[in-house]
């Protein structure tokens, strides 16, 4: 950990490694406001290359159950499929969560639709109404607003798993903002909420809904009705295919597969062999 904030460190210029380490912690309001909750703890980490990497070598260990580590800029951070994050300096919410709870590894898939569910309740609680989009994008007027990307570690017939958030917060002047095709949403687009507060509001949802996770096929009820997923239209580029596909979404399958009629035939389009396409 505290290699990696040294490395990162080092590649910013101009003085601004020391600022770094001058930086105040923003999130000690968030632990008190947590305090008593099974995700009380909260490391905040400056700069590193990615919190899912920094995560990721915790899994298993006990003593990091229900721990969140939160950053103010990831060097290395990345999406779905290893696609980049683009999130200037103290721009955007970058967190991962270790869930105090092991998974069967069939059942992993169900983290990122519970973990959405629990981010959208949080932007809805400081009255930012959003929507979620199969399979861990979240959205704000059509537009991405943030994005789910989970890790996990099993041994024998159990798993842990590491869940990362990222939100964009406060819209930026950064050039690199401009280059995202399509153009991305901001919280501060409809509201002046601060990332601690956030912050906050989801990780109490991750512990009062902290049950349902290990409930699959509840989740997959609640998740679809959280999206009013039922008669949505979904264009999606496949895997290995050069033509989009379009089609009205149905139902999640059985391991989280998005079920679409094409042509008035369902089609089931795997979690990870499909990325949706969003119009500019």
């Amino acid at each position: 950990m505290f290699r990696k904030e040294h490395n990162a460190n080092r590649v910013l210029a101009g003085g601004k490694g020391t600022f770094l380490k001058n930086m105040t912690d923003p999130y000690t309001k968030t632990r008190n406001a947590l305090f008593g909750t099974l995700f009380q703890h909260i490391q905040f980490v400056p700069m590193t290359e990615s919190t899912n990497d920094d995560a990721v070598k915790f899994l298993g260990h006990a003593q990091a159950a229900g721990l969140t580590i939160a950053t103010n800029f990831q060097t290395k951070g990345v999406g779905r499929k290893g696609r980049p994050w683009v999130a200037p300096m103290a721009t955007s919410l970058l967190f991962t969560t270790i869930l105090p709870v092991t998974f069967e590894p069939a059942d992993l898939w169900t983290v990122p639709f519970w973990a959405g569910m629990c981010v959208q309740a949080g932007l809805k609680f400081h009255n930012i109404h959003t929507t979620l989009q199969w399979p861990n994008d979240i959205l704000l007027g059509g537009k991405k607003l943030g994005g789910i990307l989970c890790v996990s570690r099993g041994q024998g017939a159990r798993a842990w798993v590491a869940c990362g958030v990222g939100i964009n917060v406060t819209r930026s002047e950064d050039p690199s903002v401009a280059q995202i095709d399509p153009p991305p949403a901001f919280v501060s687009d409809v509201s002046q909420v601060e990332r601690p507060e956030l912050l906050s509001a989801i990780l109490q949802n991750y512990d009062s809904m902290l049950t349902l996770v290990e409930k699959p096929n509840l989740v997959a009820r609640r998740w679809e009705d959280a999206a009013n997923l039922k008669g949505t239209h979904y264009r999606l580029l496949v895997d290995g295919e050069t033509e989009p596909i379009e089609g009205v979404a149905q139902r999640i399958g059985h391991h989280g597969e998005l079920i679409i009629k094409v042509d008035e035939h369902d089609r089931s389009i795997a979690m990870a062999d499909a990325r949706v396409m969003r119009e500019a």
